[in-house]
């Protein structure tokens, strides 16, 4: 009789598979309950800053309902600033910020006759330059327009005709004559004015460290000051009188054009006037608290005591006056 044939065994082994690293979802959910806690955190001390008075008004608008605030009702916000409530702020500002005054109606109107009182003056000068043979023929020159801080009389530079001596700040006869001629009429009104000097970008040969184009144009400026006064303007009206060289160009593509070299008179308007007095307010005032530091930092003179008691003091020698 045959053998049977053995039974087979089948082990059969259950494959275990590692499970996945569970490190990211309660992360992105304490960061979330974090976030959650410091925003609760926030919004209870700003509460604590808020005077106890304020506390109902911001209650009241939380309680505002939602259709109320977005088609409006009597409860509603109407403040210019983008947050709501926002204007004025009920929180307490210990340092506040000076915020700029709003311009009353009468300094509005007062602007206002300023500026039309500084449109006749252009249409009596554009009148004066037409009648006036002297600066009719100067005409192409002369360069009038209305800017924001006033009425701009530029004279400009022809490449046949300067104003002034080749790299000097000597006057020519006919700069001369247009200069005096202008000067009356700048006295029909009160306003200050301004001169600035420009040049073009061509470099002395000694370059920016001695006489440059700086020097020049501010020598020019003050050249045409003396030429307007010279010719009947009140030189109480001059507020200042700038040297710019060449960093403001009529020409900005070709620095080197003759137009750029001009002088600039502007005629200021109130406006203009009061933010160049209040510049040089605050000026004046950081002068003076650096002229009290360096008093208070100059060492008194030592007390004499007994073995200088027969010294004799020092010849102080005799103050320079200038001539």
């Amino acid at each position: 009789m045959s053998q049977a044939a053995p039974d087979r065994i089948v082990i059969r082994r259950k494959k275990v598979q590692a499970h996945g690293h569970h490190g990211g979802a309660w992360k992105i959910a304490y960061a979330d309950y974090m976030t959650a806690m410091m925003a609760f955190f926030l919004v209870m001390w700003l509460l604590s800053l808020i005077p106890r008075e304020n506390l109902p008004g911001i209650a009241e608008y939380f309680r505002m309902p939602l259709m109320t605030a977005i088609t409006g009702g009597p409860q509603m916000d109407n403040s210019r600033t983008v947050i709501p409530g926002g204007s004025p702020s009920v929180i307490p500002n210990k340092s506040p910020v000076p915020q700029r005054k709003s311009m009353s109606s009468e300094d509005a109107e007062d602007d206002r006759r300023d500026v039309q009182r500084l449109e006749d003056l252009k249409t009596d000068l554009e009148a004066l330059i037409e009648s006036n043979p002297v600066l009719r023929q100067f005409r192409p020159q002369l360069l009038l327009d209305m800017t924001p801080d006033g009425l701009r009389i530029q004279i400009v530079d022809e490449q046949n005709r300067p104003m002034f001596a080749t790299g000097r700040a000597q006057v020519q006869p006919y700069m001369r004559d247009i200069l005096r001629e202008l000067g009356p009429m700048l006295n029909k009104l009160p306003n200050a004015i301004t001169i600035s000097g420009h040049t073009d970008a061509l470099q002395y040969a000694s370059g920016e460290r001695e006489y440059s184009n700086w020097e020049l144009s501010a020598d020019r400026s003050n050249a045409a000051r003396k030429e307007l006064v010279a010719g009947g303007m009140n030189e109480q009206k001059v507020k200042r009188v700038l040297g710019l060289s060449s960093s403001v160009s009529l020409i900005k593509d070709n620095p080197n054009a003759a137009v750029n070299r001009r002088i600039s008179l502007l005629v200021l308007n109130r406006r203009a006037e009061r933010r160049i007095d209040a510049q040089d307010a605050v000026g004046e005032s950081l002068a003076n608290l650096k002229s009290v530091m360096e008093d208070s930092a100059t060492p008194t003179p030592a007390h004499v005591d007994g073995n200088n008691a027969g010294v004799a003091p020092a010849e102080v020698p005799p103050a320079v006056v200038k001539p």
